[in-house]
């Protein structure tokens, strides 16, 4: 039985808060019997938050008040333990647009990273949908199980994750035509295009999540030369905050910028040419293998997780799966009691 980890009402033991303390110092705990929050400022007590409505201000032993909210997702994928990068709640919000991701549906994912899109994938599909997370690296998905565990407070059965190539697992795992969306967050999107075209349902959407200017263009042209999708769309986000005070209204200083281009294309029904609206030749593009090796994340300033750094991450992120699977746990005892 998992816990009813609903986003709204009084606090109950297994939930996890944001406390926002003096000076703005942000504490997220999840709530346990007899729990405890040690600062320099003093001890609250999570007794006291438990009952009180989400928004609530509680006051520690100190005598500092605390503002008591639940996490957002977006607070959460952007203070998780990470294997590797996370994509952005910018960026996963436009990707869920671009891609139409609905309830029901069958969604791909590859790679999974750190589970933070896997996150907004299973919220949106729903109990109802299917999410397929392929993964080349074991250590990212331990990560990312267990920053969604800890988020979600269970295990979401609606989510499987496969550690493996995707152009060679996928063939084993679908039917040929079944997969509704399928979003690619990796290095060489263009090499998993045809297994891609393969799953996907006529009408279906392939989303590519890049990096590089050149990325870009490579999956593009290599969507374009194989003829079994629509002429594909590029856009990038970017989010500037504003600072609204009285009569001091201006734009932040600091603003989130380029993180990603989203790449999209629709599967074509089989044997369907589209009309060439910009009667124009294609020019076979020329890449060669050095060319790759330009792109890796290394070479574009990426800054590459040590082994021994990532397996304290995976740690990190499977004590925190425990701990909100035993709070999980202790309130659905709770509940039957």
């Amino acid at each position: 039985m998992t816990a009813d980890l609903r986003p709204s009402g009084p606090f109950r033991y297994g939930d996890r808060v944001q406390l926002t303390g003096p000076k703005g110092r942000l504490h997220t705990v999840t709530l346990r019997e007899g729990g405890e929050l040690h600062t320099h400022h003093g001890v609250l007590r999570h007794e006291n938050i438990v009952d009180q409505p989400d928004g609530s201000v509680i006051t520690n032993s100190g005598g500092h008040d605390y503002l008591a909210l639940r996490p957002l997702l977006r607070d959460f994928v952007m203070s998780m333990p990470r294997g590797a990068a996370i994509v952005y709640p910018k960026d996963a919000a436009q990707i869920l647009a671009a891609a139409d991701i609905f309830p029901g549906a069958t969604v791909v994912e590859a790679g999974v990273g750190s589970g933070a899109l896997s996150l907004w994938l299973l919220r949106s599909i729903g109990d109802g949908g299917r999410l397929l997370s392929f993964e080349r690296r074991e250590e990212f998905s331990q990560v990312a199980e267990a920053n969604v565990e800890t988020f979600l407070g269970h295990y979401p059965p609606a989510w499987q994750v496969v550690v493996g190539d995707l152009v060679e697992q996928l063939p084993r795992v679908v039917e040929p035509g079944s997969v509704d969306r399928v979003v690619l967050d990796m290095l060489a999107p263009w090499e998993c295009i045809d297994a891609v075209a393969e799953a996907l349902t006529p009408g279906g959407v392939v989303l590519c999540y890049i990096a590089t200017a050149t990325q870009l263009s490579r999956v593009a042209e290599y969507i374009r030369a194989s003829g079994l999708f629509t002429e594909s769309e590029a856009t990038e986000t970017m989010v500037r905050g504003w600072h609204v005070e009285g009569l001091s209204v201006r734009p932040d200083h600091r603003m989130v910028a380029h993180t990603g281009f989203l790449l999209t294309a629709r599967r074509l029904a089989p044997g369907a040419v589209p009309p060439d609206v910009r009667k124009r030749a294609l020019k076979k593009p020329t890449y060669a293998d050095e060319d790759v090796e330009q792109w890796t994340p290394g070479a574009v300033g990426d800054r590459q997780i040590t082994d021994k750094n990532l397996r304290k991450r995976v740690r990190d992120a499977q004590r925190a799966a425990e701990g909100a699977r035993l709070a999980a746990g202790e309130s659905a005892g709770d509940a039957v009691n």
